[in-house]
């Protein structure tokens, strides 16, 4: 595990606390051993499902993760659920048997994807031929009904979450309240959480909470022969049944998976602008001409020596002051901005904004234009073809969009935005950093290559 850290607070906005988003050598450089940084920020009108990681190199690949819940004593949809409490936290994640710096090393060595050797739920999960280790338990009672909180905090796989005889409602997507939608089952992406709603309506029993991991890829995982995709699960255990695994009885076959452009805003839908052309515009083209390494039109992100935020506030304004590491896209003030990111045939990718939520208006693979009330949330997979998203830049910082496989994000696959340059030193939203921010750089910069 590497010695130096930062923490990533995935999903907060950060207004006007862009030092303290986490996000190294972008928005800072990174804690030092034996060394401080108190996160201190205003959550403002924020609500629902987040979680922390770090965001130094693959760190978190390694656990440094966690589930970062805020609940809302005047939640709209508090009429849907009975319980909503740490015990429906349900985390979705990979597990591997070697440190990830190893893994890495080898990824840039053979250019073939990291598959990890098991796929775990709320930390615990088995291996082919590996020890029984009992999975985790959701206990709940007859009769009542569960807000589930489902994050995926892995690093290179998608789950297909399904409860076994139980349909869900989706209520949240990403930390935005949604119109409540009924499915069997869903996917969700890296970076992605989803609220369900469980009605615990069926006979008293052990249920499979099922969350086998895929990459989104025609072959899926493979390339491990530890992994059984079949192995990532949970038990969902209702008040008064045994102790035990289920016994095949209450198994069942998840149908009716959510089509995400199914879902809608509950509160404010509709894009920035409507139908209206978007201010400014960026066709981001993601491609891998030598592998490993990706690029975003033509260039690979690099960490720079000086983090974007400290260039920022000390004067940088044009696109040529943060070369040549730096790939960064300058966007004014209080515009709509449209992002049509362009993927690769069969190379999946879960693209993930800091510092907004965005109105996905096209997914990949669809012909199909919403302005009226597409999904809203901070993290879309990109396929094959083109996914589009709207936002309305209200938020000045250098916000990273980037890959959340984050092998893929370690071999280039990011880009900075650049939003108001100049409203990010001066004015009424420029951003405030804290005394013991300033000092993170020259503290790291002194260290020995090893703890860095």
């Amino acid at each position: 595990m590497r010695r130096s850290t930062t923490v990533h607070w995935h999903g907060i906005y950060q207004a006007r606390s862009a030092g303290n988003d986490g996000t190294a050598m972008v928005t800072q450089c990174p804690i030092a051993p034996n060394n401080t940084l108190l996160y201190d920020f205003d959550l403002g009108q924020q609500a629902g499902t987040f979680w922390y990681h770090s965001h130094l190199r693959t760190q978190y690949c390694d656990g440094l993760r966690g589930a970062f819940v805020i609940y809302d004593p005047d939640d709209p949809q508090q009429y849907l659920y009975d319980v909503d409490d740490e015990s429906t936290i349900v985390q979705l994640t990979d597990y591997y048997h070697n440190p990830a710096p190893s893994i890495v090393q080898q990824f840039l060595n053979n250019a073939i994807d990291p598959v990890p050797d098991s796929g775990i739920i709320n930390g615990a999960g088995r291996y082919k031929g590996g020890p029984l280790t009992p999975y985790a338990v959701v206990n709940v009672q007859a009769g009542k009904r569960y807000r589930l909180r489902f994050i995926n905090s892995a690093c290179a796989p998608l789950f297909r979450v399904s409860i076994d005889r139980h349909n869900l409602t989706i209520i949240e997507a990403d930390g935005v309240a949604h119109e409540p939608l009924i499915v069997g089952s869903f996917n969700i992406w890296i970076g992605q959480r989803y609220s369900a709603v469980l009605s615990a309506d069926q006979p008293v029993a052990n249920y499979w909470i099922r969350a086998p991991p895929t990459d989104g890829t025609s072959q899926g995982l493979v390339n491990n022969p530890n992994l059984d995709i079949n192995l990532t699960l949970a038990v969902l255990r209702y008040a008064g049944a045994p102790d035990a695994e289920p016994d095949g009885s209450t198994n069942s076959t998840a149908t009716n998976v959510l089509v995400e452009q199914d879902l809608h805003p509950l509160v404010d839908p509709g894009s920035p602008g409507g139908d209206v052309p978007a201010d400014v515009t960026f066709n981001m083209n993601i491609t891998q001409p030598n592998p490993p390494i990706y690029e975003i039109n033509g260039v690979s992100w690099e960490p720079p020596p000086v983090t974007a935020l400290l260039k920022i506030l000390s004067g940088a304004s044009s696109p040529n002051d943060f070369l040549p590491h730096d790939k960064m896209e300058l966007i004014p003030q209080n515009a709509i901005v449209e992002v049509n990111l362009i993927g690769n045939p069969d190379d999946p990718h879960p693209m993930h904004l800091h510092g907004h939520t965005f109105d996905v208006i096209r997914y990949s693979g669809s012909n199909v234009t919403n302005f009226k009330n597409p999904p809203r949330r901070d993290s879309v997979p990109v396929n094959s073809g083109t996914t589009t998203f709207r936002f309305f830049t209200n938020n000045p910082g250098p916000w990273f969009l980037h890959s959340h496989i984050d092998w893929h994000l370690e071999v280039g696959l990011a880009v900075i935005m650049g939003e108001a340059a100049a409203a990010q030193r001066i004015g009424n939203q420029s951003v405030i950093v804290d005394p013991a921010w300033k000092e993170l750089c020259p503290i790291y910069n002194r260290l020995d290559a090893s703890y860095q």
